[in-house]
């Protein structure tokens, strides 16, 4: 039994090292802040304390996976990989006051995977007059892709204007006359979704979009905007919506027999956190965007990317829940980005580490879906450009065929 779970785990971490081991680069050895012979420091803030801390968990993935990698591949290019992961509880000054620490005191190479708009809103401009790499932070806020004017920043998920893009894109392929109605949140958040989405339908938005209707995400609740939406007589429903105000929208629309097609954000898709509190039938046809394999979904429970990340979480995150898209989200991110420090060869310059982020081509993380791939370039710092849409079927979700190029 031993020699077959060691065998099981050896096969583990070769799956494991795959994004990692792809293009070193040949560069004159060149060491900048956080980086030695020996090492690599790289810095981030998440909120392990407050109403967020369940998203801590992203960070206890990124920091396994880098132990991970110093245990059976002796770190990156011969260095250990040390990710030192401070709490910001979701506060803005608290992330302030923690990266200040990371890079005056710890002197880290890079901040990488710092989760929020508002939190990284809060030191974009210190970042880039420091010209400290901002890697792959955990927002889609259409202003980290400004590479003229904010070189050092770059985001690590779809951004929302290419996600509301796609699903434009798949109406317009499935439903040409629909007749759409959107719910919006009132902030940049919401502004950058329903932006994206005007822009994919084109001069049809003019005439697709018969309602709209508009929110605070300080209402208690949505109804009167989801009767008004209701009574447009749409047949499509963006609800560009979070939390607790999308279960309420999608309890409401099913609840008075208005039986729309919905289109949700990735960020308001959870099945356990969303969906089922709004009743998992109402929710059944809610179409989102697919960018990594689910845990848990049967349809993935052979493959071999998805047994290399359950080997990875019982040896080195046993007391977490493997099958959190939280736990999965952080173990991408951290490939995604040993997969730069790999590239930087002995260069590990600041500079050189921009360099090599923002020339990303094809990388396929280990949890990947077919046909998803990350690729960046200097004049966009877009990480994901392909998406694929997904449905809920009352239980999980179903992905659909279609690649859409956002």
């Amino acid at each position: 039994m031993e020699r077959t779970t060691r065998r099981v785990w050896m096969a583990a971490a070769a799956l494991l090292a795959a994004p990692v081991l792809a293009g070193p680069a040949q560069a004159q050895k060149k060491h900048g802040p956080g980086a030695s012979d020996t090492e690599i420091r790289l810095g981030q803030s998440l909120p392990y304390s407050g109403p967020l801390s369940a998203l801590g968990l992203v960070g206890k993935a990124e920091q396994a996976y880098f132990r991970m990698l110093n245990d059976t591949q002796g770190g990156i290019n011969g260095r250990k990989v040390t990710l030192l992961s401070l709490d910001d509880g979701y506060s803005p000054p608290k992330t302030v006051e923690m990266t200040r620490r990371l890079v005056e005191k710890e002197e880290v190479l890079a901040i990488f995977s710092t989760l929020g708009t508002p939190t990284n809103t809060a030191i974009h401009r210190y970042l880039n007059q420091k010209k400290v790499p901002h890697l792959f932070l955990l927002s889609g806020a259409d202003k980290w892709n400004d590479p003229a004017k904010y070189p050092w920043t770059m985001m690590g998920m779809a951004a929302y204007r290419t996600e509301a893009g796609v699903y434009a894109q798949h109406i317009l392929k499935t439903r040409p006359d629909a007749k759409i109605a959107v719910l919006v949140q009132n902030d940049d958040f919401g502004r950058d979704y329903l932006e994206g989405f005007k822009a994919a339908l084109g001069d049809k938005a003019k005439t697709m979009i018969i309602a709209e209707a508009s929110y605070e995400n300080t209402d208690p609740t949505v109804e009167s905007q989801m009767i008004q939406l209701q009574n447009s007589g749409a047949d499509v429903l963006f609800s560009i919506a979070l939390g607790k105000h999308q279960s309420m929208a999608i309890r409401k629309a099913s609840g008075s027999g208005w039986k729309p097609q919905i289109y949700v954000p990735a960020g308001a898709s959870s099945i356990p956190g969303v969906l089922r509190p709004a009743g998992a039938d109402n929710a059944v046809g809610a179409t989102t965007i697919a960018l990594g394999k689910i845990p848990g979904d049967p349809q993935w429970d052979s493959d071999p990317g998805m047994k290399a990340y359950f080997a990875f979480m019982q040896k080195y995150l046993p007391g977490e829940n493997r099958l959190d898209t939280s736990a999965s989200g952080g173990y991408g991110y951290s490939a995604l980005m040993a997969h730069v420090l790999k590239a930087c060869g002995d260069d590990l310059s600041r500079e050189n580490v921009i360099r090599k982020a923002a020339s990303i081509k094809s990388f396929v993380g280990p949890l990947a879906l077919p046909g998803v791939a990350v690729n960046t370039s200097p004049d966009s710092y877009l990480p994901y450009r392909q998406l694929r849409l997904q449905r809920f079927d009352g239980t999980t979700y179903k992905l659909l065929d279609d690649v859409f190029d956002g």
